[in-house]
């Protein structure tokens, strides 16, 4: 399997760490309760963290810190208020089953879409040369860590003799089209020819000013198809892609007509799939089987997202910012001349330029009449899209070259556009954006070291939809960069999934939330395929009456603790916990005992798991095991055990082992729980 999951579990990891009191919460046994915050609870001389979950006639769960495996951040349909369980009910059991049955139907569609895709065979791309090498050291930056390792993704897709379909999902300026140069390079370098998607004629222009200038002393032909181009120019290159002398074409939805065609097309590259039109995708669709098609976006539509998610389509996620990179502030604030004029001043006091986004035609040059009187020195162009493509190019040229220190425009300049000196952002009537619209268009402010910001504008007085309220709330929440991937996720939460593959899941994902949803396709997908069994095991309990979490004084930041313990819990393996020990004493200093012992204590969970046990515990006299009866342990060897190497050692008929112990140090208690696993383990 290609690296998916990761991904995924990235952004529910992020989720988790935005947890509020009094959010919902799905616990995997026990259903969706209340978070009632992370507590520290003392017993004797024993301390640990709790996060505590209020269920149905105020019952509380307290649950440690190392099980919170069993727990995720309740995402579903926006203004659906989920129903609390009851403590110990069998109605959530009846509801996930419900649920089961439902996502099997979905996830049988999805395979065969899957397997009519692993079916397909290609030869793989040649393999990087000498050339290739040459190609990349003349990028002018060092990638970052995610840029790396989306570029290796793309190499194992590409050394595959399955056609790639891969998802590459980072922030406006985090370097995504660095990664598809690269993809391109090769296939161009196979003797395939690669095409460029972009949804304007302004970002295509962008893409094709980039691929020339980085690939300009290459042996490679790179045109573009837009309408800024004369009939002549656009029947010439339409030839020359026929006869194979084009190497990358970088085009609007023309590259997708039917005079276009290709001598040996092996590579298409997509730059923000949600703004092309249905006849335009299902054209895509048709390409994705016969072609290695890489998607980029900022904020992919969800559906994209859900097939990414389930391990449907490839995904990668770039989320390191560029090193000077800020977060763009950002401001939710009624229309007031004052404020308007205050904005416009302090980004023309510091000699930078101004987006104002008015996005109706009808009425925007009154909004640049309305600028220029505000501030009269600043000088104010404007774009639409109903002027001619020479005035829009002629006028975003201009803008770019700060001829213009105000461009009013509409969500034409919505993707691409890569001006470093633009830090403020005005968008009028922000209500009426979907939220990746509004996150896509304030990327367009912030691309280099100053801080950036941006206002949304709301009619005086204006009462506003629910929905509307709770995009502009996330809007100002992910001002970080790199948020992209989570409003994609946010948007699926508001949007309720909306309708997966054609069928209507809206009312499943909101019974048990979305990510129980998606885990529970994405297991009856690899059960389907024959990459998992049916019966879900759940990881031992663990309790080994000792202090095993994260001081405050250790790691101050709750949310990050709630993160940390979180991935603690995931943890499967030695390299897993190595890793997050380094991380640990990287970020935080030296390891505490008590941060020590949780490491440890999953360790020991992990010792636990392939022998079949439901818990293992210490209560200060015994160590005790309980089995289930599907345990693979033979009670033999116990007795075998017990006679030569541990004499003490009690193995009962209900599948029960007794060793005991006392007055033994926290380190001690873990050795010897080590030491007894691995025995049994022979």
């Amino acid at each position: 399997r290609r690296r998916t999951r990761p991904a995924r579990e990235g952004y529910f990891l992020k989720s988790f760490g935005d947890l509020k009191e009094g959010d919902f919460v799905v616990h995997r046994d026990f259903g969706i309760g209340v978070y009632g915050g992370l507590r520290k609870i003392t017993v004797g001389i024993i301390e640990n963290d709790f996060l505590v979950i209020e269920y149905l006639d105020g019952d509380k769960l307290y649950l440690p810190v190392n099980a919170l495996e069993k727990i995720q951040r309740y995402l579903g349909p926006d203004g659906y208020t989920p129903k609390i369980e009851k403590m110990g009910g069998t109605s959530w059991d009846a509801v996930k089953e419900k649920v089961r049955k439902s996502v099997r139907e979905v996830a049988e569609e999805l395979v065969a879409i899957y397997a009519a895709r692993e079916a397909m065979e290609r030869k793989s791309f040649a393999p990087p040369d000498r050339i290739y090498e040459e190609f990349c050291s003349t990028f002018e930056y060092e990638e970052t860590p995610d840029q790396a390792r989306a570029i290796e993704d793309i190499h194992a897709d590409m050394d595959d003799v399955k056609p790639m379909d891969r998802l590459i999902c980072g922030d406006a300026g985090f370097g995504k089209t660095e990664v598809a140069l690269r993809a391109a390079f090769r296939a161009v370098m196979d003797g395939k020819q690669a095409a460029l998607l972009a949804p304007t004629t302004i970002l295509a222009e962008q893409h094709y000013a980039t691929f020339s200038r980085r690939l300009a002393d290459f042996p490679i032909r790179v045109e573009v198809l837009n309408r800024f181009k004369s009939a002549a120019e656009i029947k010439k290159t339409i030839t020359d892609l026929r006869l194979g002398k084009v190497d990358i074409v970088v085009g609007t939805h023309r590259l997708l007509q039917k005079d276009v065609e290709f001598k040996n097309l092996g590579l298409v590259i997509i730059d923000e799939e949600q703004r092309f039109g249905v006849t335009h995708k299902e054209k895509l669709k048709k390409m994705r089987t016969l072609v290695d098609v890489l998607t980029l976006s900022a904020t992919p539509i969800p559906r994209t997202l859900h097939l990414s998610l389930t391990g449907i389509r490839d995904l990668s996620i770039i989320n390191t910012p560029p090193e000077d990179r800020q977060p763009i502030k950002t401001y939710v604030l009624e229309f007031d001349e004052d404020a308007v004029k205050a904005a416009l001043e302090a980004e023309l006091l510091r000699g930078g330029q101004v987006f104002f986004v008015h996005d109706r035609v009808r009425s925007i040059y009154s909004i640049a009449h309305f600028v220029q009187r505000l501030v009269p020195r600043a000088r104010v162009g404007v774009v639409h899209g109903q002027m001619k493509p020479a005035d829009i190019e002629k006028n975003m040229a201009q803008f770019i070259r700060r001829e213009f220190d105000v461009l009013v425009c509409t969500t034409i300049i919505g993707s691409g556009l890569d001006i470093p000196s633009a830090n403020t952002m005005l968008i009028n009537r922000a209500d009426r954006f979907g939220l990746a619209q509004l996150y896509q268009i304030r990327g367009r402010v912030g691309r280099g070291s100053e801080e950036a910001s941006a206002y949304l504008l709301l009619p005086r007085g204006a009462l506003l939809s629910r929905d509307a309220m709770k995009r502009l709330q996330a809007i100002k929440e992910f001002s970080e960069p790199g948020s992209g991937f989570r409003i994609a996720y946010h948007d699926l939460e508001i949007r309720g999934g909306g309708n997966l593959l054609g069928l209507s899941q809206a009312g499943h994902i909101s019974a048990v939330g979305y990510e129980l949803y998606t885990e529970l396709m994405e297991k009856t997908v690899r059960e389907i395929k024959g990459d998992a069994s049916p019966v879900e095991e759940a990881l031992p309990e663990i309790s080994m009456g000792i202090s095993a979490f994260l001081p405050e004084d250790y790691v101050e930041d709750v949310h990050q603790r709630l993160i940390l313990y979180k991935r603690i819990s995931h943890a499967a393996n030695p390299e897993d916990l190595e890793a997050l020990r380094a991380e640990l004493a990287d970020c935080y200093g030296p390891l505490p005992p008590t941060a020590e012992n949780l490491l440890r204590v999953i360790g020991i969970r992990n010792l636990l798991q392939p022998l079949t046990a439901k818990k293992m515990g210490f209560d200060g006299k015994y160590f005790y095991i309980y089995f289930k009866e599907t345990s693979p342990i033979d009670p033999a060897k116990i007795i075998a055990l017990s006679r030569k190497k541990i004499k003490d050692l009690r193995f009962t008929p209900d599948f029960k082992l007794f060793l005991p112990a006392q007055g033994l140090s926290a380190p001690e208690i873990l050795d010897q729980a080590e030491g007894l696993l691995k025995m049994l383990a022979q």
